[in-house]
Parts: structure tokens; C-alpha cells; sequence
């Protein structure tokens, strides 16, 4: 049965007593803010560490090192790597909710290993577990909602999508960090992680509904470009071709891994020795925590309007442009000695990545086919997320050998690097930007709907 024959999909959900399916953030807005304030759950679980744990390396286990020091962002990011790819595989073969409560299951003995921990290794298994936790919720909370919106409001979705995780982990770095200086640097802080995963695990087991269906909505009236340029990215690309694709071949899918891996670099960077470098400067334990919180707080608020900027302006210029601020901001933190310029600094990093964090999710929703779109963002998160483990690695090892200033430095001139290629590879992926639709499609506002036993037809 095609999409334009096919009998009015709204009577026949009444007629047949299946729930309709429909595309659009209005459309589906319960259960896209459900899954907004489940994000924020999962950006909480991060929170409680981004403030504490480095200083629990240094000050409870008496870790010298800094390359030692960072080990728990090397495993936590190669854990949340490796995770993202298996999510989008595992979404598209079970569902997305069975991947996300699976998620919450696995975050559940997080903050009481930490609490509990009598040693640096149990810290380190710890983070095992937060980044599988984090690669399998956050994934499948962005394919979730690139489920349910359509095509036309990708940018606005993964905006409110990561204001929400990053709000909460500024929020939570800022709670933890006048926690740790009330009440020392455990249990206290680390209490609000314990209250995260049960409410994440309840709304999700409880009232998260499945997305699958909307994805196989999408696909039956997906629209080819205009000029051409997907037309080797059909519909039946196997795992290799979507990883090889993603990686490596296609441009503006590549260009946005690469991006995406260098962002996290940077952030690994600062979640593990900023707060070092603040220390140094005699900064106290609760104004390093508002420093920590400023970042991912100017980057999460500012999400709510640079996803729905790149719906109007396209994809590629905010992501050039933000990774171009970051290199400044990363420039500012290492010529920096005071609370001052330290925090116009890390409010400067955070908008460079609120331009640069939705819009590259929103750009492989742009390019890569409903099929195969699940997987598609987890090989992207796969490499954005590596940028964690790639970043605690280098700056642990330049910091070692001559100061964390001139691991900062080397950061920064990776992160405008990573700009350039951007800027000169990628290309522009908004569908506004090369075409007029030639039919009817589902964007944010229609009103097109389908029972699940029709589009099992159009599948």
C-alpha cells in the first residue's frame, strides 16, 4: 500500500482500535518531555562527578599523577564509546525502551561504589559501569526523540535533548561541589546520584513508551535529495557500510565524527584537570564547583537556541563557528589565573559547544536514512564519545610532562584544527538549504498519521 493511496490512517486507527502513530514534536509532546526530564536524569548521573572525583583522586587516594589521576575519564569514555555503537545496533534490533531501562539498570551500583569505594580501582570500575550506563540512556534518549519529531525539527529536538542532560550536569556539578564543602567529599554528593537512577529507572520502566514505529513511519515517506548526493546512502546498508560511512567516506557524516571526537577531547580535558588547575590557584572547593558548573550551564541553556538556529541557518557554520570559540575559550583557561577570567573563560567554552553539540547530532539525523539512523548516531557517539578517552589520555601525558597549562594549549589548537576541516569538508545538511519537498512528507507539524498494522504494509 503506498502513502498516497492508502485510506485515511486516522479512521482506521479508530477501526481498528490501534493506537495511531504520528511525527511531530507537538504531536508527540508528552512523551518527548518525558523523555527531556529522563535526559536530565541521565546528565545528573554525570554531574555528580564532573566537580568531586578529581579531587577525591587527589586529596583520598593521594594520586600524584596526572595521567593516574585521569584513568577514570580513559575508562569511562572508551566504556561510553564502545556502548554507543552496540545501542544504535541493539535499538533497531529490540527496541529503543528495552536499551533504555537496560541503561538505568546497569547506572543503579554507580554512586554507591563511589560512596563506598576503599580504593582507586573500585572508583575505576565504577566508571566501567557509568559509561556503559551513559552510552546506552543518553543514545537511545537522542534516537528517541529523532523518532518522534520528523525531519523538520531535528535541530530544536536535539537541542532541548541535550539542554536538558547538560543542564543537569552544571546543576548537579554546582550541588555537589557546596555538598563536598559542607559535608567532605563523601557520601554527601554522591546521595543525589543514588536519587537519579531510581527516578530514571521508574519513568522509564513505568510510562517511556517505544519509538521504533515512528523510525518506520519516517522511512516509508523518506525523500531522496534533490541533487543527488545520497543516493549511495540507500536503505539496506549493512553494520560495515553504516560504520564505514560514518567514519570515514561520506563527508558530512565523517566530518561530524571527527568533530564530535575532538569536542570530547576538549571536555574530557576539562572535566579532569580543570578543576586540578583551579585548586592550584587556591580556589575553594565551592568556587570550583561554580566554575565547573558554568561550562555545561551556558552549554546546556544555550542548546535551546543554537538546535533551533541550525533548523533555520543549516548545520555546518555553527558547528565550524562553535569549534572555533572553544579553541579562544580553551587559549583564555591557560593564559587564565583568577576566578574572573576562569569563569568568563568556561562560559565562552560552553557556547562554542552549545553551537557545535545539537547541530552535529541534528546533521547525522539530516543525512543518514531512517533505517539506518539508530546506528548511525552510535557510531558517531562512538567516536564523540572516544574524544573522552582520547583526551584524559594526551592531556594526562603533556600534563605530566610539562604542566597542565601546555596540555590546555595543545588542546586548543586540535579543537580550531578540528574547525577548519569542518569548514573546508563538510557540506551544508539541512533539507531547507537544497530543496523544496517534491511530496508530502512528515515534518514537525503534521498531521499525517499510521496505525502500527499499516506501516508494517509500507515496511
Amino acid at each position: 500500500m503506498s502513502g498516497t493511496n492508502a485510506p485515511d490512517s486516522t479512521d482506521a486507527a479508530r477501526t481498528e482500535g490501534a493506537p495511531a502513530i504520528r511525527l511531530g514534536l507537538r504531536q508527540n509532546a508528552a512523551q518527548f518531555g518525558l523523555l527531556v526530564a529522563v535526559n536530565a536524569l541521565v546528565g545528573g548521573m554525570l554531574g555528580q562527578e564532573r566537580t568531586v572525583l578529581p579531587l577525591l583522586g587527589e586529596r583520598e587516594f593521594g594520586l600524584k599523577a596526572y595521567t593516574a589521576g585521569l584513568s577514570f575519564i580513559l575508562v569511562f569514555g572508551l566504556a561510553k564509546a564502545a556502548t554507543n555503537y552496540f545501542a544504535g545496533t541493539m535499538a533497531d534490533r529490540y527496541g529503543r525502551k528495552p536499551v533504555l531501562v537496560a541503561g538505568w539498570l546497569v547506572a543503579v551500583p554507580v554512586p554507591l561504589m563511589l560512596i563506598w569505594a576503599p580504593s582507586w580501582a573500585w572508583v575505576i570500575v565504577a566508571n566501567v559501569l557509568l559509561g556503559i550506563s551513559q552510552g546506552l540512556t543518553w543514545s537511545t534518549t537522542v534516537v528517541m526523540k529523532i523518532d518522534l519529531v520528523g525531519p523538520a525539527r531535528r535541530g530544536l529536538a536535539m537541542g532541548l535533548n541535550e539542554a536538558a542532560g547538560y543542564g543537569a550536569v552544571a546543576v548537579t556539578a554546582l550541588l555537589t561541589g557546596y555538598l563536598a564543602q559542607s559535608y567532605g567529599l563523601r557520601p554527601a554528593p554522591f546521595l543525589l546520584g543514588i536519587a537519579f537512577a531510581a527516578l530514571g529507572l521508574g519513568l522509564s520502566t513505568l510510562v517511556v513508551r517505544e519509538t521504533r514505529d515512528h523510525a518506520r513511519l519516517e522511512a516509508a515517506s523518506h525523500v531522496a535529495r534533490d541533487d543527488g548526493l545520497h543516493d549511495h546512502l540507500h536503505a539496506e546498508l549493512g553494520n560495515r557500510a553504516v560504520f564505514t560511512q560514518t567514519s570515514f567516506r561520506e563527508p558530512a557524516l565523517s566530518s561530524a565524527s571527527q568533530a564530535g571526537l575532538v569536542n570530547n577531547l576538549n571536555d574530557g580535558l576539562a572535566w579532569g584537570l580543570f578543576p586540578i588547575l583551579f585548586a592550584g590557584a587556591g580556589l575553594s572547593v565551592g568556587r570550583i564547583g561554580v566554575l565547573a558548573a558554568v561550562y555545561p550551564a551556558v552549554w546546556g541553556v544555550g542548546q535551546l537556541l543554537t538546535g533551533a538556529l541550525s533548523d533555520r541557518w543549516g548545520r555546518k557554520w555553527l558547528i565550524a563557528g562553535g569549534m572555533g570559540l572553544q579553541a579562544v575559550a580553551l587559549g583564555l583557561v591557560a593564559l587564565g589565573d583568577s576566578f574572573t577570567v576562569w569563569a568568563s573563560a568556561a562560559a565562552l567554552l560552553g557556547l562554542g559547544t552549545s553551537a557545535v553539540y545539537p547541530t552535529l547530532l541534528a546533521s547525522i539525523g539530516d543525512v543518514a536514512h531512517p533505517a539506518w539512523r539508530a546506528r548511525a548516531v552510535g557510531v558517531y557517539r562512538l567516536w564523540r564519545d572516544g574524544g573522552f578517552a582520547a583526551g584524559a589520555l594526551l592531556a594526562g601525558i603533556i600534563a605530566d610532562a610539562v604542566g597542565v597549562r601546555a596540555a590546555i594549549w595543545v588542546v586548543a589548537a586540535l579543537t580550531a584544527a578540528s574547525g577548519l576541516v569542518v569548514a573546508v569538508r563538510m557540506y551544508e545538511t539541512h533539507p531547507r538549504a537544497h530543496r523544496q519537498p517534491r511530496t508530502r512528507t512528515p515534518d514537525a507539524e503534521s498531521t499525517q498519521s499510521v496505525t502500527s498494522e499499516q506501516e508494517a504494509h509500507h515496511g
